[in-house]
């Protein structure tokens, strides 16, 4: 009861009628950024995370929510009508989406993924509820040497497990953890790093990292590809479903919530997965299956819901213990920092009031969202034909911008130029981007925890242990670090998997191997393992044509590079 009550006061605070207009402000900017052709949610948040500077910090935080939201229902949008996804947990809604669109039901997709959107966003919403104080409890009677080991974790998640090349992940991780060594030593005072710049002493700021990475390096890789001619939209009515449209989507709405929420809780979760599970279980249980591969609003209904309540799940990870588990939540642990306030178990005894408002706003977020979107559909298909160079051209006016507003300082330009150019550098030869941020942000973390670890047993490293938690993540680490290898090894010896039919990494969690594994992926297949989601239509890939190893050129969510480097076939395609 105490949780409602402090949700009720959450909800006081953000139905006020400036934080309701900074609510719109939000859910209007994050969808007309988030439609756009090649830029995802992650992108969206750090390209517009600088505006959210002249509010107070509760008015930034609402504002920001209805970005988040915003940007997530953008990202179906060109999905959709351009299969085009803006990241690779929208590459499955694709799949069904746009052969909807093709065949004049692309206001049925749209709206079946709006209200999707909607359900997943208030049940998964509302479990963050109950289970982020029951993790809190949890977490604030831990000490230093599991706190350590469930950052060590979530640096193995975001760079092994969830990849198709280990040694790229660690390799992208050593690159983020260098990046966030810059700086002033906090226990000696030495400066690291700096060479010789009085200014890098407080090291680099987290949203020039995220804006560099994101907006600077993504318009670069599209630049790099660009080809002459306008995509061709499809135009839609102001979307809604029938009778049958609703009675096919009501059950995947929720299963999709389902499956996609526990995803999204855990350290290791993500998007790609649920997504792909979602699908396979719509086909399964489906009475239509013979639809799918041409258009069945089931396979669009439940990724969707599963996308967007893995969104809301990451969260939970993200308020509880600080831990960003997409690229969307490091660029969230930004826009926190900015205030000076650091996401944790303390987080809801030191800011109660704005942690249940930033709750209750994405309550309220979500809500104007399905009912501005819905309307609006058509409008937000007409800004999917802003010419590309004018685009881009504006993102990284406004990168530029938004990181000079960072310190009003001109090193911060550069420092954006260099780690922008690191983005497309990473993008060109399949490196993930999101432990690049992730080592960034938590490096620090994880470097006071460990020392406070040592000093308080003296430097005796057998206190890293010292803790149940500290062992079981551990224990799951090697595992999951050791079980795949053996396994593959296993069926290789056993005759069942042809030696190299694996991608390297590719048994990090079984479904995410299957789905983004290069040489299991057949052009005509409808299989969800599939993501070539336009390769049997009339169709081309643009990074296709220059490295099948390359990442995906319409992603901009690190989940994206992370999941496809040697995959072209979630890059941007246009109908010829």
């Amino acid at each position: 009861m105490e949780n409602l009550s402090l949700l009720m006061e959450g909800f006081a605070n953000a139905l006020t009628l400036q934080n309701l207009l900074f609510a719109l402000i939000g859910v209007l900017l994050g969808t007309a950024v988030g439609v756009l052709p090649g830029i995802g949610p992650a992108m969206t948040v750090a390209l517009l995370l600088p505006l959210t500077y002249a509010l107070d910090v509760t008015g930034s935080l609402i504002m920001f929510a209805g970005i988040y939201y915003g940007g997530m229902y953008g990202g179906s949008t060109t999905s959709i009508l351009l299969n085009t996804p803006g990241e690779s947990s929208s590459v499955v809604t694709a799949l069904e989406g746009n052969k909807m669109a093709k065949a004049g039901r692309g206001a049925q997709a749209l709206a079946t993924a709006a209200i999707g959107s909607f359900v997943a966003g208030t049940i998964a919403t509302a479990a963050l509820v109950f289970v982020a104080p029951f993790i809190v409890s949890i977490a604030i009677s831990l000490g230093a040497p599991s706190y350590f080991a469930m950052m060590v974790f979530a640096f193995i998640a975001v760079s092994t497990v969830l990849g198709t090349s280990r040694i790229r992940g660690l390799s992208s991780l050593m690159i983020g953890l260098a990046i966030g060594l810059v700086g002033m030593d906090a226990t000696t005072g030495q400066p690291r790093l700096t060479f010789g710049q009085p200014l890098l002493a407080g090291g680099i700021d987290v949203v020039v990292i995220a804006v560099a990475l994101f907006a600077i390096g993504e318009a670069l890789w599209i630049a790099a590809h660009l080809r002459h001619g306008k995509p061709v939209t499809i135009p839609v009515g102001v979307p809604w479903m029938g009778k049958e449209d609703w009675r096919r989507s009501w059950k995947p709405w929720l299963r999709g919530t389902a499956i996609g929420f526990p995803f999204g809780a855990i350290p290791a979760g993500g998007a790609e997965i649920p997504t792909f599970l979602s699908y396979v279980v719509e086909k399964k249980l489906s009475k239509h299956p013979e639809e799918f591969g041409k258009g069945a609003i089931e396979g669009v209904a439940g990724p969707e819901a599963a996308n967007n309540a893995s969104a809301a799940g990451t969260l939970v990870p993200l308020l509880t213990l600080g831990l960003p588990t997409t690229a969307t939540a490091a660029v969230m642990i930004a826009a926190f920092n900015q205030y000076g306030i650091h996401p944790g178990p303390l987080l809801f005894k030191t800011e109660p009031v704005l942690v249940w408002t930033l709750i209750a706003s994405l309550f309220v977020g979500n809500t104007l969202l399905l009912l501005l979107n819905l309307p609006l559909a058509p409008f937000w298909a007409k800004l999917l034909r802003i010419p590309r160079p004018y685009l881009y051209a504006g993102i990284l006016f406004f990168a530029t911008l938004g990181a000079y507003a960072a310190g009003l300082q001109a090193l911060n330009i550069v420092i954006l130029l260099l780690i922008g150019s690191l983005g497309y550098v990473a993008r060109r030869y399949g490196f993930p981007v999101l432990p690049i941020i992730v080592g960034a942000i938590l490096g620090p973390q994880m470097e006071r925890q460990l020392r406070r670890a040592l000093q308080i047993s003296n430097g005796d490293p057998g206190a890293l242990v010292s803790e149940p938690v500290a062992v079981v993540m551990y224990t799951v680490i090697v595992l999951f670090l050791v079980l795949p290898p053996l396994v593959r090894w296993a069926r290789r010896r056993a005759g069942i998997v042809p030696s190299g039919a694996a991608g390297p990494g590719a048994g990090g969690l079984g479904v995410g191997a299957a789905s983004t594994d290069a040489s299991s992926t057949d052009a005509s297949s409808t299989d969800a393992a599939s993501t070539d989601a336009a390769s049997t239509d009339a169709s081309y890939t643009d990074a296709a044509s220059t490295d099948a190893s390359s990442t995906d050129a319409a992603s901009t969510d690190a989940s994206s590079t992370d999941a496809a480097p040697e995959d072209a076939d979630q890059s941007d395609t246009f109908v010829r």
